[in-house]
């Protein structure tokens, strides 16, 4: 391209002296030795018998650099002859890039840059590619790297041997992420955020520890959308990164300028003159409930969520939705306008970038399909349930037209991550140690296939759990799980017996309406029971193997604002086992509802309370000792695991009929200058009770209580928790604690 200003300066000149265009009737070609003479015409542009002028010849020079054929072109007319001279480029016949371990990021980079093998090489493309190159890497974290390239050159095949050499060096590593500006949150609260972690060596697996562009994007989005959703509408987020030391360490700053906050005011609704007011009515009535409150997109979203419900209920395919706001001192007013739309259809839904995961498994995650009306709310959610399978790191989409005006067709451009994930994790505590690990893959074979294999290892159990899930099996949007676990549980110096078993289930889950979620199960169960010597007859009388068939179910409704770090909203669960084949008939049926909320504006304070309930009862006889309740630990906390309770020879036996309350709020800035620690209190209280072969050990009216304080501290080594409770109310029986604590991480 260096010699295309020369030459057509030449042109210019030359041209300017006719007086009058001419013709062309011949061409002269020379210098070309591989492109032949027909090509070197077609990408000229110019034909025989047409005038010719300045600009034609203008633009046959420009398309024929374009091609990149040619290192060199002469262009002269005279006498009704187009003479073309050209000097050829050479042709890449062997490029190796090299310094790159991984493979795939190899065949990645030949893919994005320009020259290829049996592609013409010129200079300029490869400097711009040698700069692509870097940035891919810096993109990837490498921030260090060094990049050369060498030629050789064959003159008489007028070949090109090219290698690239990579200096990959170390990652760039995050030694700390820290938030500069007003101290409205945590910055504890602000890393478990954002995507980017600081390095640990307990990170080894994880990639996101490393300097990461897209990634400190996602970040910035991550953290407006956060501010946003409390209040503050006019944030700022502005990042640097700056290297700390010679050992490819980075300090991630994220810069926040937080602004005012902002409140709901009032809101309006605009619909078409041809609509029924009345269809609206549901979402005209939450107006009043939004105003004084503190403004958060989220809630904004969930009212064009319900509006977009309304549409789709009432059949209006091609209705838009849009938000006009006026700020007013801190008060936000809404409008929120309603029209139609043109109506277009799905010519054609094209995907790409997806190499390991199966084109069907995109496909069958779509609301929308090939030949439906095009409907922006179910494309909306088409790509958000997309995004949620989690096998990408990004989801790109373009709308483009069809063969006709009313057609159009949808570019869907994926982004693959790895769906794979190793961890090993380890604890200790007051109530025993525990050590564990697990392997999981949630794309298996491309095939959206989750598979999940772990370990536990505790002071007196063993538990090894499978699981397969395969969402949206045979086309049915549901998702089905098998499982297959074994457990062996030795209590025999706590509740005098011992058990194990192994296991297989098989369920399924799906949305049976909007945020109505039912899982129904079925579950076969072979299980060994022996007791001590010492044990009661009635004890021992359980004594032997079980065979169980039980059919269970779950009934869930979650109306909670966001599954992490609930702010607001609440959560209940039904759930029942029922015999159908059963040594021991037992049923069992199960209750818990959760309620969250922000109990202040101006912080972190997040209050929940709790109820919790499960009754086991037996058809033929007794309930058998190891399918007898036990209050779980983090229920009650201030007494020992499986400690409490109902006692028969100085074995804690279980019983029937267990109910939980949970009551505690976060107490946020109570130590500033400490963003790893998180304090709060609970007040926990519990029964247990039922015992159906001996009514004389029952103690029904007898409810457990303690109150305390719970810490959450991030430690060098992983996160550490302890517990200090205050014993309010027990039994004779039951045995306290105080203190405990736990210590563990994942790798």
């Amino acid at each position: 391209m260096k010699n295309f200003f020369l030459k057509t300066i030449i042109i210019f000149i030359f041209l300017s002296t006719f007086a009058k265009s001419e013709i062309i009737k011949k061409f002269e070609i020379s210098g070309n030795k591989r492109i032949s003479d027909e090509t070197v015409i077609i990408f000229s542009e110019i034909k025989l018998n047409e005038e010719i002028t300045k600009l034609k010849l203008d633009k046959a020079l420009k398309s024929l650099y374009k091609t990149n054929f040619f290192k060199d072109i002469n262009l002269n007319f005279e006498n009704q002859i187009l003479y073309l001279k050209v000097e050829e480029n050479p042709i890449i016949e062997n490029l190796q890039i090299e310094g790159v371990k991984k493979q795939s990021l190899v065949e990645f980079i030949k893919d994005k840059i320009q020259l290829a093998e049996m592609k013409s090489f010129n200079e300029e493309l490869l400097s711009s590619d040698l700069d692509l190159i870097n940035n891919i890497l810096k993109r990837n974290g490498f921030y260090f790297a060094k990049i050369s390239s060498s030629k050789s050159l064959n003159e008489k095949l007028n070949t090109i041997d090219l290698k690239i050499n990579i200096e990959m060096g170390d990652k760039a590593k995050i030694k700390k992420i820290i938030f500069l500006g007003e101290k409205i949150f945590k910055d504890k609260r602000l890393k478990e955020i954002i995507a980017s972690d600081e390095h640990k060596f307990w990170k080894f697996v994880s990639k996101n520890v490393y300097i990461n562009e897209e990634l400190i994007k996602l970040d910035k989005r991550l953290l407006k959308t956060y501010f946003r959703n409390n209040g503050y509408y006019n944030v700022v987020i502005e990042n640097s990164f700056v290297e700390f030391d010679k050992n490819s360490n980075f300090n991630l700053i994220f810069n926040i300028t937080p602004g005012k906050k902002y409140y709901f005011n009032n809101f309006t609704l605009n619909l078409p003159s041809n609509y029924d007011p009345d269809l609206f009515k549901s979402i005209v009535k939450k107006f009043p409930k939004f105003k004084g409150k503190t403004y958060s997109l989220l809630k904004v979203n969930e009212l064009l969520k319900d509006i977009d419900k309304i549409a789709l209920t009432k059949q209006y395919e091609f209705i838009n939705a849009s938000i006009s706001e006026n700020i007013n001192n801190d008060k936000i007013n809404f409008q929120i306008n309603i029209t139609e739309s043109e109506k277009y259809y799905i010519e054609k839904i094209d995907i790409q970038g997806n190499y390991n995961t199966l084109e069907e498994v995109i496909r069958n995650s779509l609301i929308v399909d090939e030949g439906d009306a095009y409907n922006e709310i179910l494309f909306n959610r088409s790509i958000n349930d997309l995004k949620s399978l989690g096998y990408f790191k990004n989801v790109e989409t373009k709308i483009i037209e069809g063969s006709s005006n009313s057609l159009k067709v949808i570019d869907i451009n994926v982004e693959e991550r790895p769906t794979g994930e190793v961890s090993l994790s380890a604890g200790i505590g007051t109530a025993g140690g525990t050590i564990g690990g697990g392997i999981k893959e949630k794309n298996f074979l491309g095939k959206g296939i989750n598979l999940n294999a772990n370990l536990e290892i505790t002071d007196d159990s063993v538990k090894g759990r499978f699981v397969y899930a395969k969402p949206n099996f045979r086309y049915s949007d549901n998702t089905l799980f098998t499982s297959f676990d074994s457990t062996t549980r030795d209590l025999l110096t706590v509740s005098g017996y011992k058990t194990s078993g192994i296991g297989f289930s098989l369920a399924t889950r799906f949305e049976q309406y909007q945020d109505l979620f039912f899982r129904p199960e079925l579950n076969f169960q072979i299980e060994d029971l022996e007791t001590t010597s010492s044990a009661s007859d009635i004890l021992k009388k359980q004594e032997g193997s079980y065979t169980d068939l039980y059919f269970n179910y779950e009934i869930t409704q979650d109306l909670r604002d966001r599954k992490f770090r609930t702010q607001d909203g609440y959560q209940t669960t039904f759930a029942q086992e029922l015999p159908i084949i059963s040594d021991n008939n037992e049923i069992s049926n199960a209750f818990e509802i959760s309620k969250f909320k922000k109990l202040s504006t101006k912080s972190e304070m997040i209050g929940k309370i709790s109820f919790y309930g499960k009754a086991i009862t037996s058809l033929d006889d007794d309930v058998r000792i190891s399918k007898r309740l036990q209050i779980p630990s983090y229920r009650l906390r201030g007494f020992e695991r499986g400690k409490v309770g109902p006692v028969e020879n100085n074995d804690y036996i279980g019983g029937n009929y267990l109910s939980t309350i949970n009551i505690s709020t976060t107490l946020p800035n109570i130590l500033e200058d400490f963003d790893n620690l998180d304090i709060g209190i609970f007040l926990d209280a519990a029964n247990l009770w039922g015992v159906d072969y001996n009514s004389s050990i029952d103690e029904k009216s007898k409810i457990r209580s303690a109150t305390g304080v719970a810490l959450n501290l991030m430690t060098p080594i992983g996160p550490l928790s302890l517990s200090f409770a205050n014993t309010l109310t027990k039994a004779s029986s039951d045995k306290t604690e105080t203190f405990r604590f736990n210590l563990g991480t994942q790798f």
